[in-house]
């Protein structure tokens, strides 16, 4: 039996897929964008978060600590009285994600939705999502992926799928590794198979100001799209300066290589002028 590390679980969704969904967000991502939003998702182990606003510094934390390196016993989390303490990521089996899912699926289906796999990267997890899709009894299952992998491990987890939404972030091969620390060929790679695949997808464009909305790389991808998939639909994500706000409390520090107070240009214009459908959301 597949095991993963799940960070949340959010219900009542509507922005990962068609209808009202379940998403599972998985532990681990391979790339490092700037403006990344889950930074909690990044590493593939859990790890304590603290809120640092909502804590008081009462002390209750360090009573039960044994010290040294943190072994994720939990105890400073059950005793916070204000809960500024959290873990970010339980291992779960394919068996138990598979059950919670199940367990509210009727209502789901009724609202036309599912579950989606999201992260994090949730391909770094392929087994385990593949395992539990497996498990899943007439359930609408979708991902969203940056498609940063094996071109058979891709292949083979969205072949399992019913929907697929996929971000292309930067075409330029230079500005996509200066911006997320990996090469874009694996992406493109895999973002051929799906559009030439005939799966319902939804390709998805983060608009980061002055990287990635400028109208250079914006045509670039409608172009690309269009000629892999005509009517193509494209969501277009615009970044929110609330990316930042969790950082902290992982003990990271947001640096955007970025003007976060810059406006986002949404060009929708350039996506339609190429006959894809587009989205801004």
């Amino acid at each position: 039996m597949a095991e993963g590390i799940v960070f949340d679980i959010k219900e009542f969704s509507v922005y990962d897929g068609p209808g009202i969904r379940q998403t599972v967000f998985l532990k681990g991502c391979p790339l490092r964008c700037s403006w990344c939003h889950n930074p909690e998702g990044l590493t593939a182990a859990p790890q304590i978060m603290v809120s640092r606003s909502a804590c008081t510094d009462c002390g209750k934390c360090r009573e039960v600590c044994s010290g040294g390196t943190c072994s994720l016993c939990g105890r400073c989390v059950a005793v916070c009285p204000n809960q500024a303490r959290r873990i970010a990521g339980e291992r779960m089996s394919a068996q138990a994600l598979a059950q919670m899912i199940m367990r509210d699926a009727a209502y789901y289906a009724a609202c036309g939705g599912g579950v989606t796999f999201s992260g994090g990267e949730p391909l770094m997890q392929h087994r385990f999502v593949v395992e539990t899709v497996g498990l899943l009894d007439d359930v609408h299952c979708a991902i969203e992926t940056s498609g940063y992998a094996d071109p058979e491990v891709f292949e083979r987890v969205i072949s399992r799928m019913q929907f697929v939404m996929m971000d292309i972030k930067l075409m330029d091969d230079a500005m996509h590794r200066a911006h997320t620390g990996v090469s874009n060929e694996r992406i493109l790679t895999n973002a051929r198979t799906l559009l030439h695949s005939g799966l319902p997808c939804r390709i998805r464009v983060p608009l980061i100001p002055g990287v990635s909305d400028t109208q250079e790389n914006l045509r670039a991808t409608a172009e690309f799209v269009a000629r892999h998939r005509a009517g193509a639909k494209v969501e277009l994500l615009p970044y929110h300066k609330t990316a930042g706000a969790k950082y902290e409390m992982i003990g990271m520090r947001y640096a955007p290589r970025f003007d976060p107070e810059r406006q986002v240009q949404t060009r929708k214009d350039i996506f339609k002028a190429y006959g894809l459908e587009c989205d801004v959301l």
